[in-house]
């Protein structure tokens, strides 16, 4: 596979204070790859900058994909589900990429999110507004707004946080299945048990890359322990440091 998204010495700050630092390598066309590390890794940091919600201070993001080519689901913590909205409305929301923002949708539309509602358990709840779903009801309308979507690239920021078990696998079995279809996937996750289980690739992350590649290589007990003491001894208060003297490393495993 070659290289669809590439980190060419990333920084990212936020006031000035480095929450990625200095990252360099590639994510695979087709691969499904875990971003691990510990609380304040800079994780969600790293998604942002990817969707081009931020802008890097040093660096570069390298890739040829058009915007629309990405599916982003953000943390739930950032999503206002008190906005009064139906679960198809919300799933409808998907097919901007294809329809427009001032475009009606139409039967074909409509035709697909019943479709994606019944790929995530969720048939009959498309009137229901969505504040009155549980975490993991929400988190499947998510899902199923992103199969409408039909996008390249996806990103998700911990999307299997605070729901039940059965709609954990349910999830992890539509991520499973983007990945058979050859979509590149990329998901922060706090879950070290899920990274192992079902992510072939991880990207260790403590504001600075720990290690990048096969999981079983990269989920060692000495770099998780490396990603632990660099995460409690990182200085807040730091500056941005000079690029790294010889320049940006490759992708692949650093012990």
């Amino acid at each position: 596979m070659s290289a669809l998204l590439t980190l060419d010495n990333l920084t990212v700050t936020y006031d000035r204070h480095p929450a990625v630092h200095h990252v360099s390598g590639f994510f695979r066309a087709g691969s499904l790859t875990a971003i691990a590390g510990p609380n304040g890794a800079g994780k969600s940091t790293l998604m942002k900058a990817i969707m081009g919600e931020l802008r890097p201070a040093e660096g570069r993001l390298r890739h040829q994909l058009a915007r629309s080519d990405f599916g982003y689901l953000p943390q739930a913590a950032d999503i206002n589900r008190r906005f009064p909205i139906s679960v198809l409305d919300t799933v409808l929301l998907g097919a901007w990429r294809h329809t427009g923002a001032f475009k009606a949708n139409g039967p074909k539309e409509y035709t697909q999110a019943a479709e994606a509602l019944a790929a995530v358990g969720l048939s009959g709840f498309d009137r229901r507004p969505i504040g009155s779903l549980s975490a993991g009801q929400f988190q499947r309308v998510l899902f199923a707004r992103l199969l409408l979507q039909d996008a390249k690239v996806i990103l998700l920021d911990e999307p299997f946080t605070a729901i039940d078990a059965r709609t954990t696998q349910d999830l992890l079995d539509i991520v499973a299945h983007w990945h058979g279809e050859g979509r590149t996937v990329i998901a922060v996750l706090h879950d070290l048990e899920q990274v192992r289980t079902h992510f072939p690739e991880t990207l260790l992350l403590a504001r600075e890359c720990i290690a990048w590649g096969p999981t079983a290589e990269v989920m060692s007990a000495g770099n998780l322990l490396k990603a632990r003491m660099m995460a409690e001894r990182w200085d807040d208060g730091a500056g941005i440091c000079e690029p790294p003297v010889g320049g940006a490393s490759t992708n692949g495993v650093v012990a």
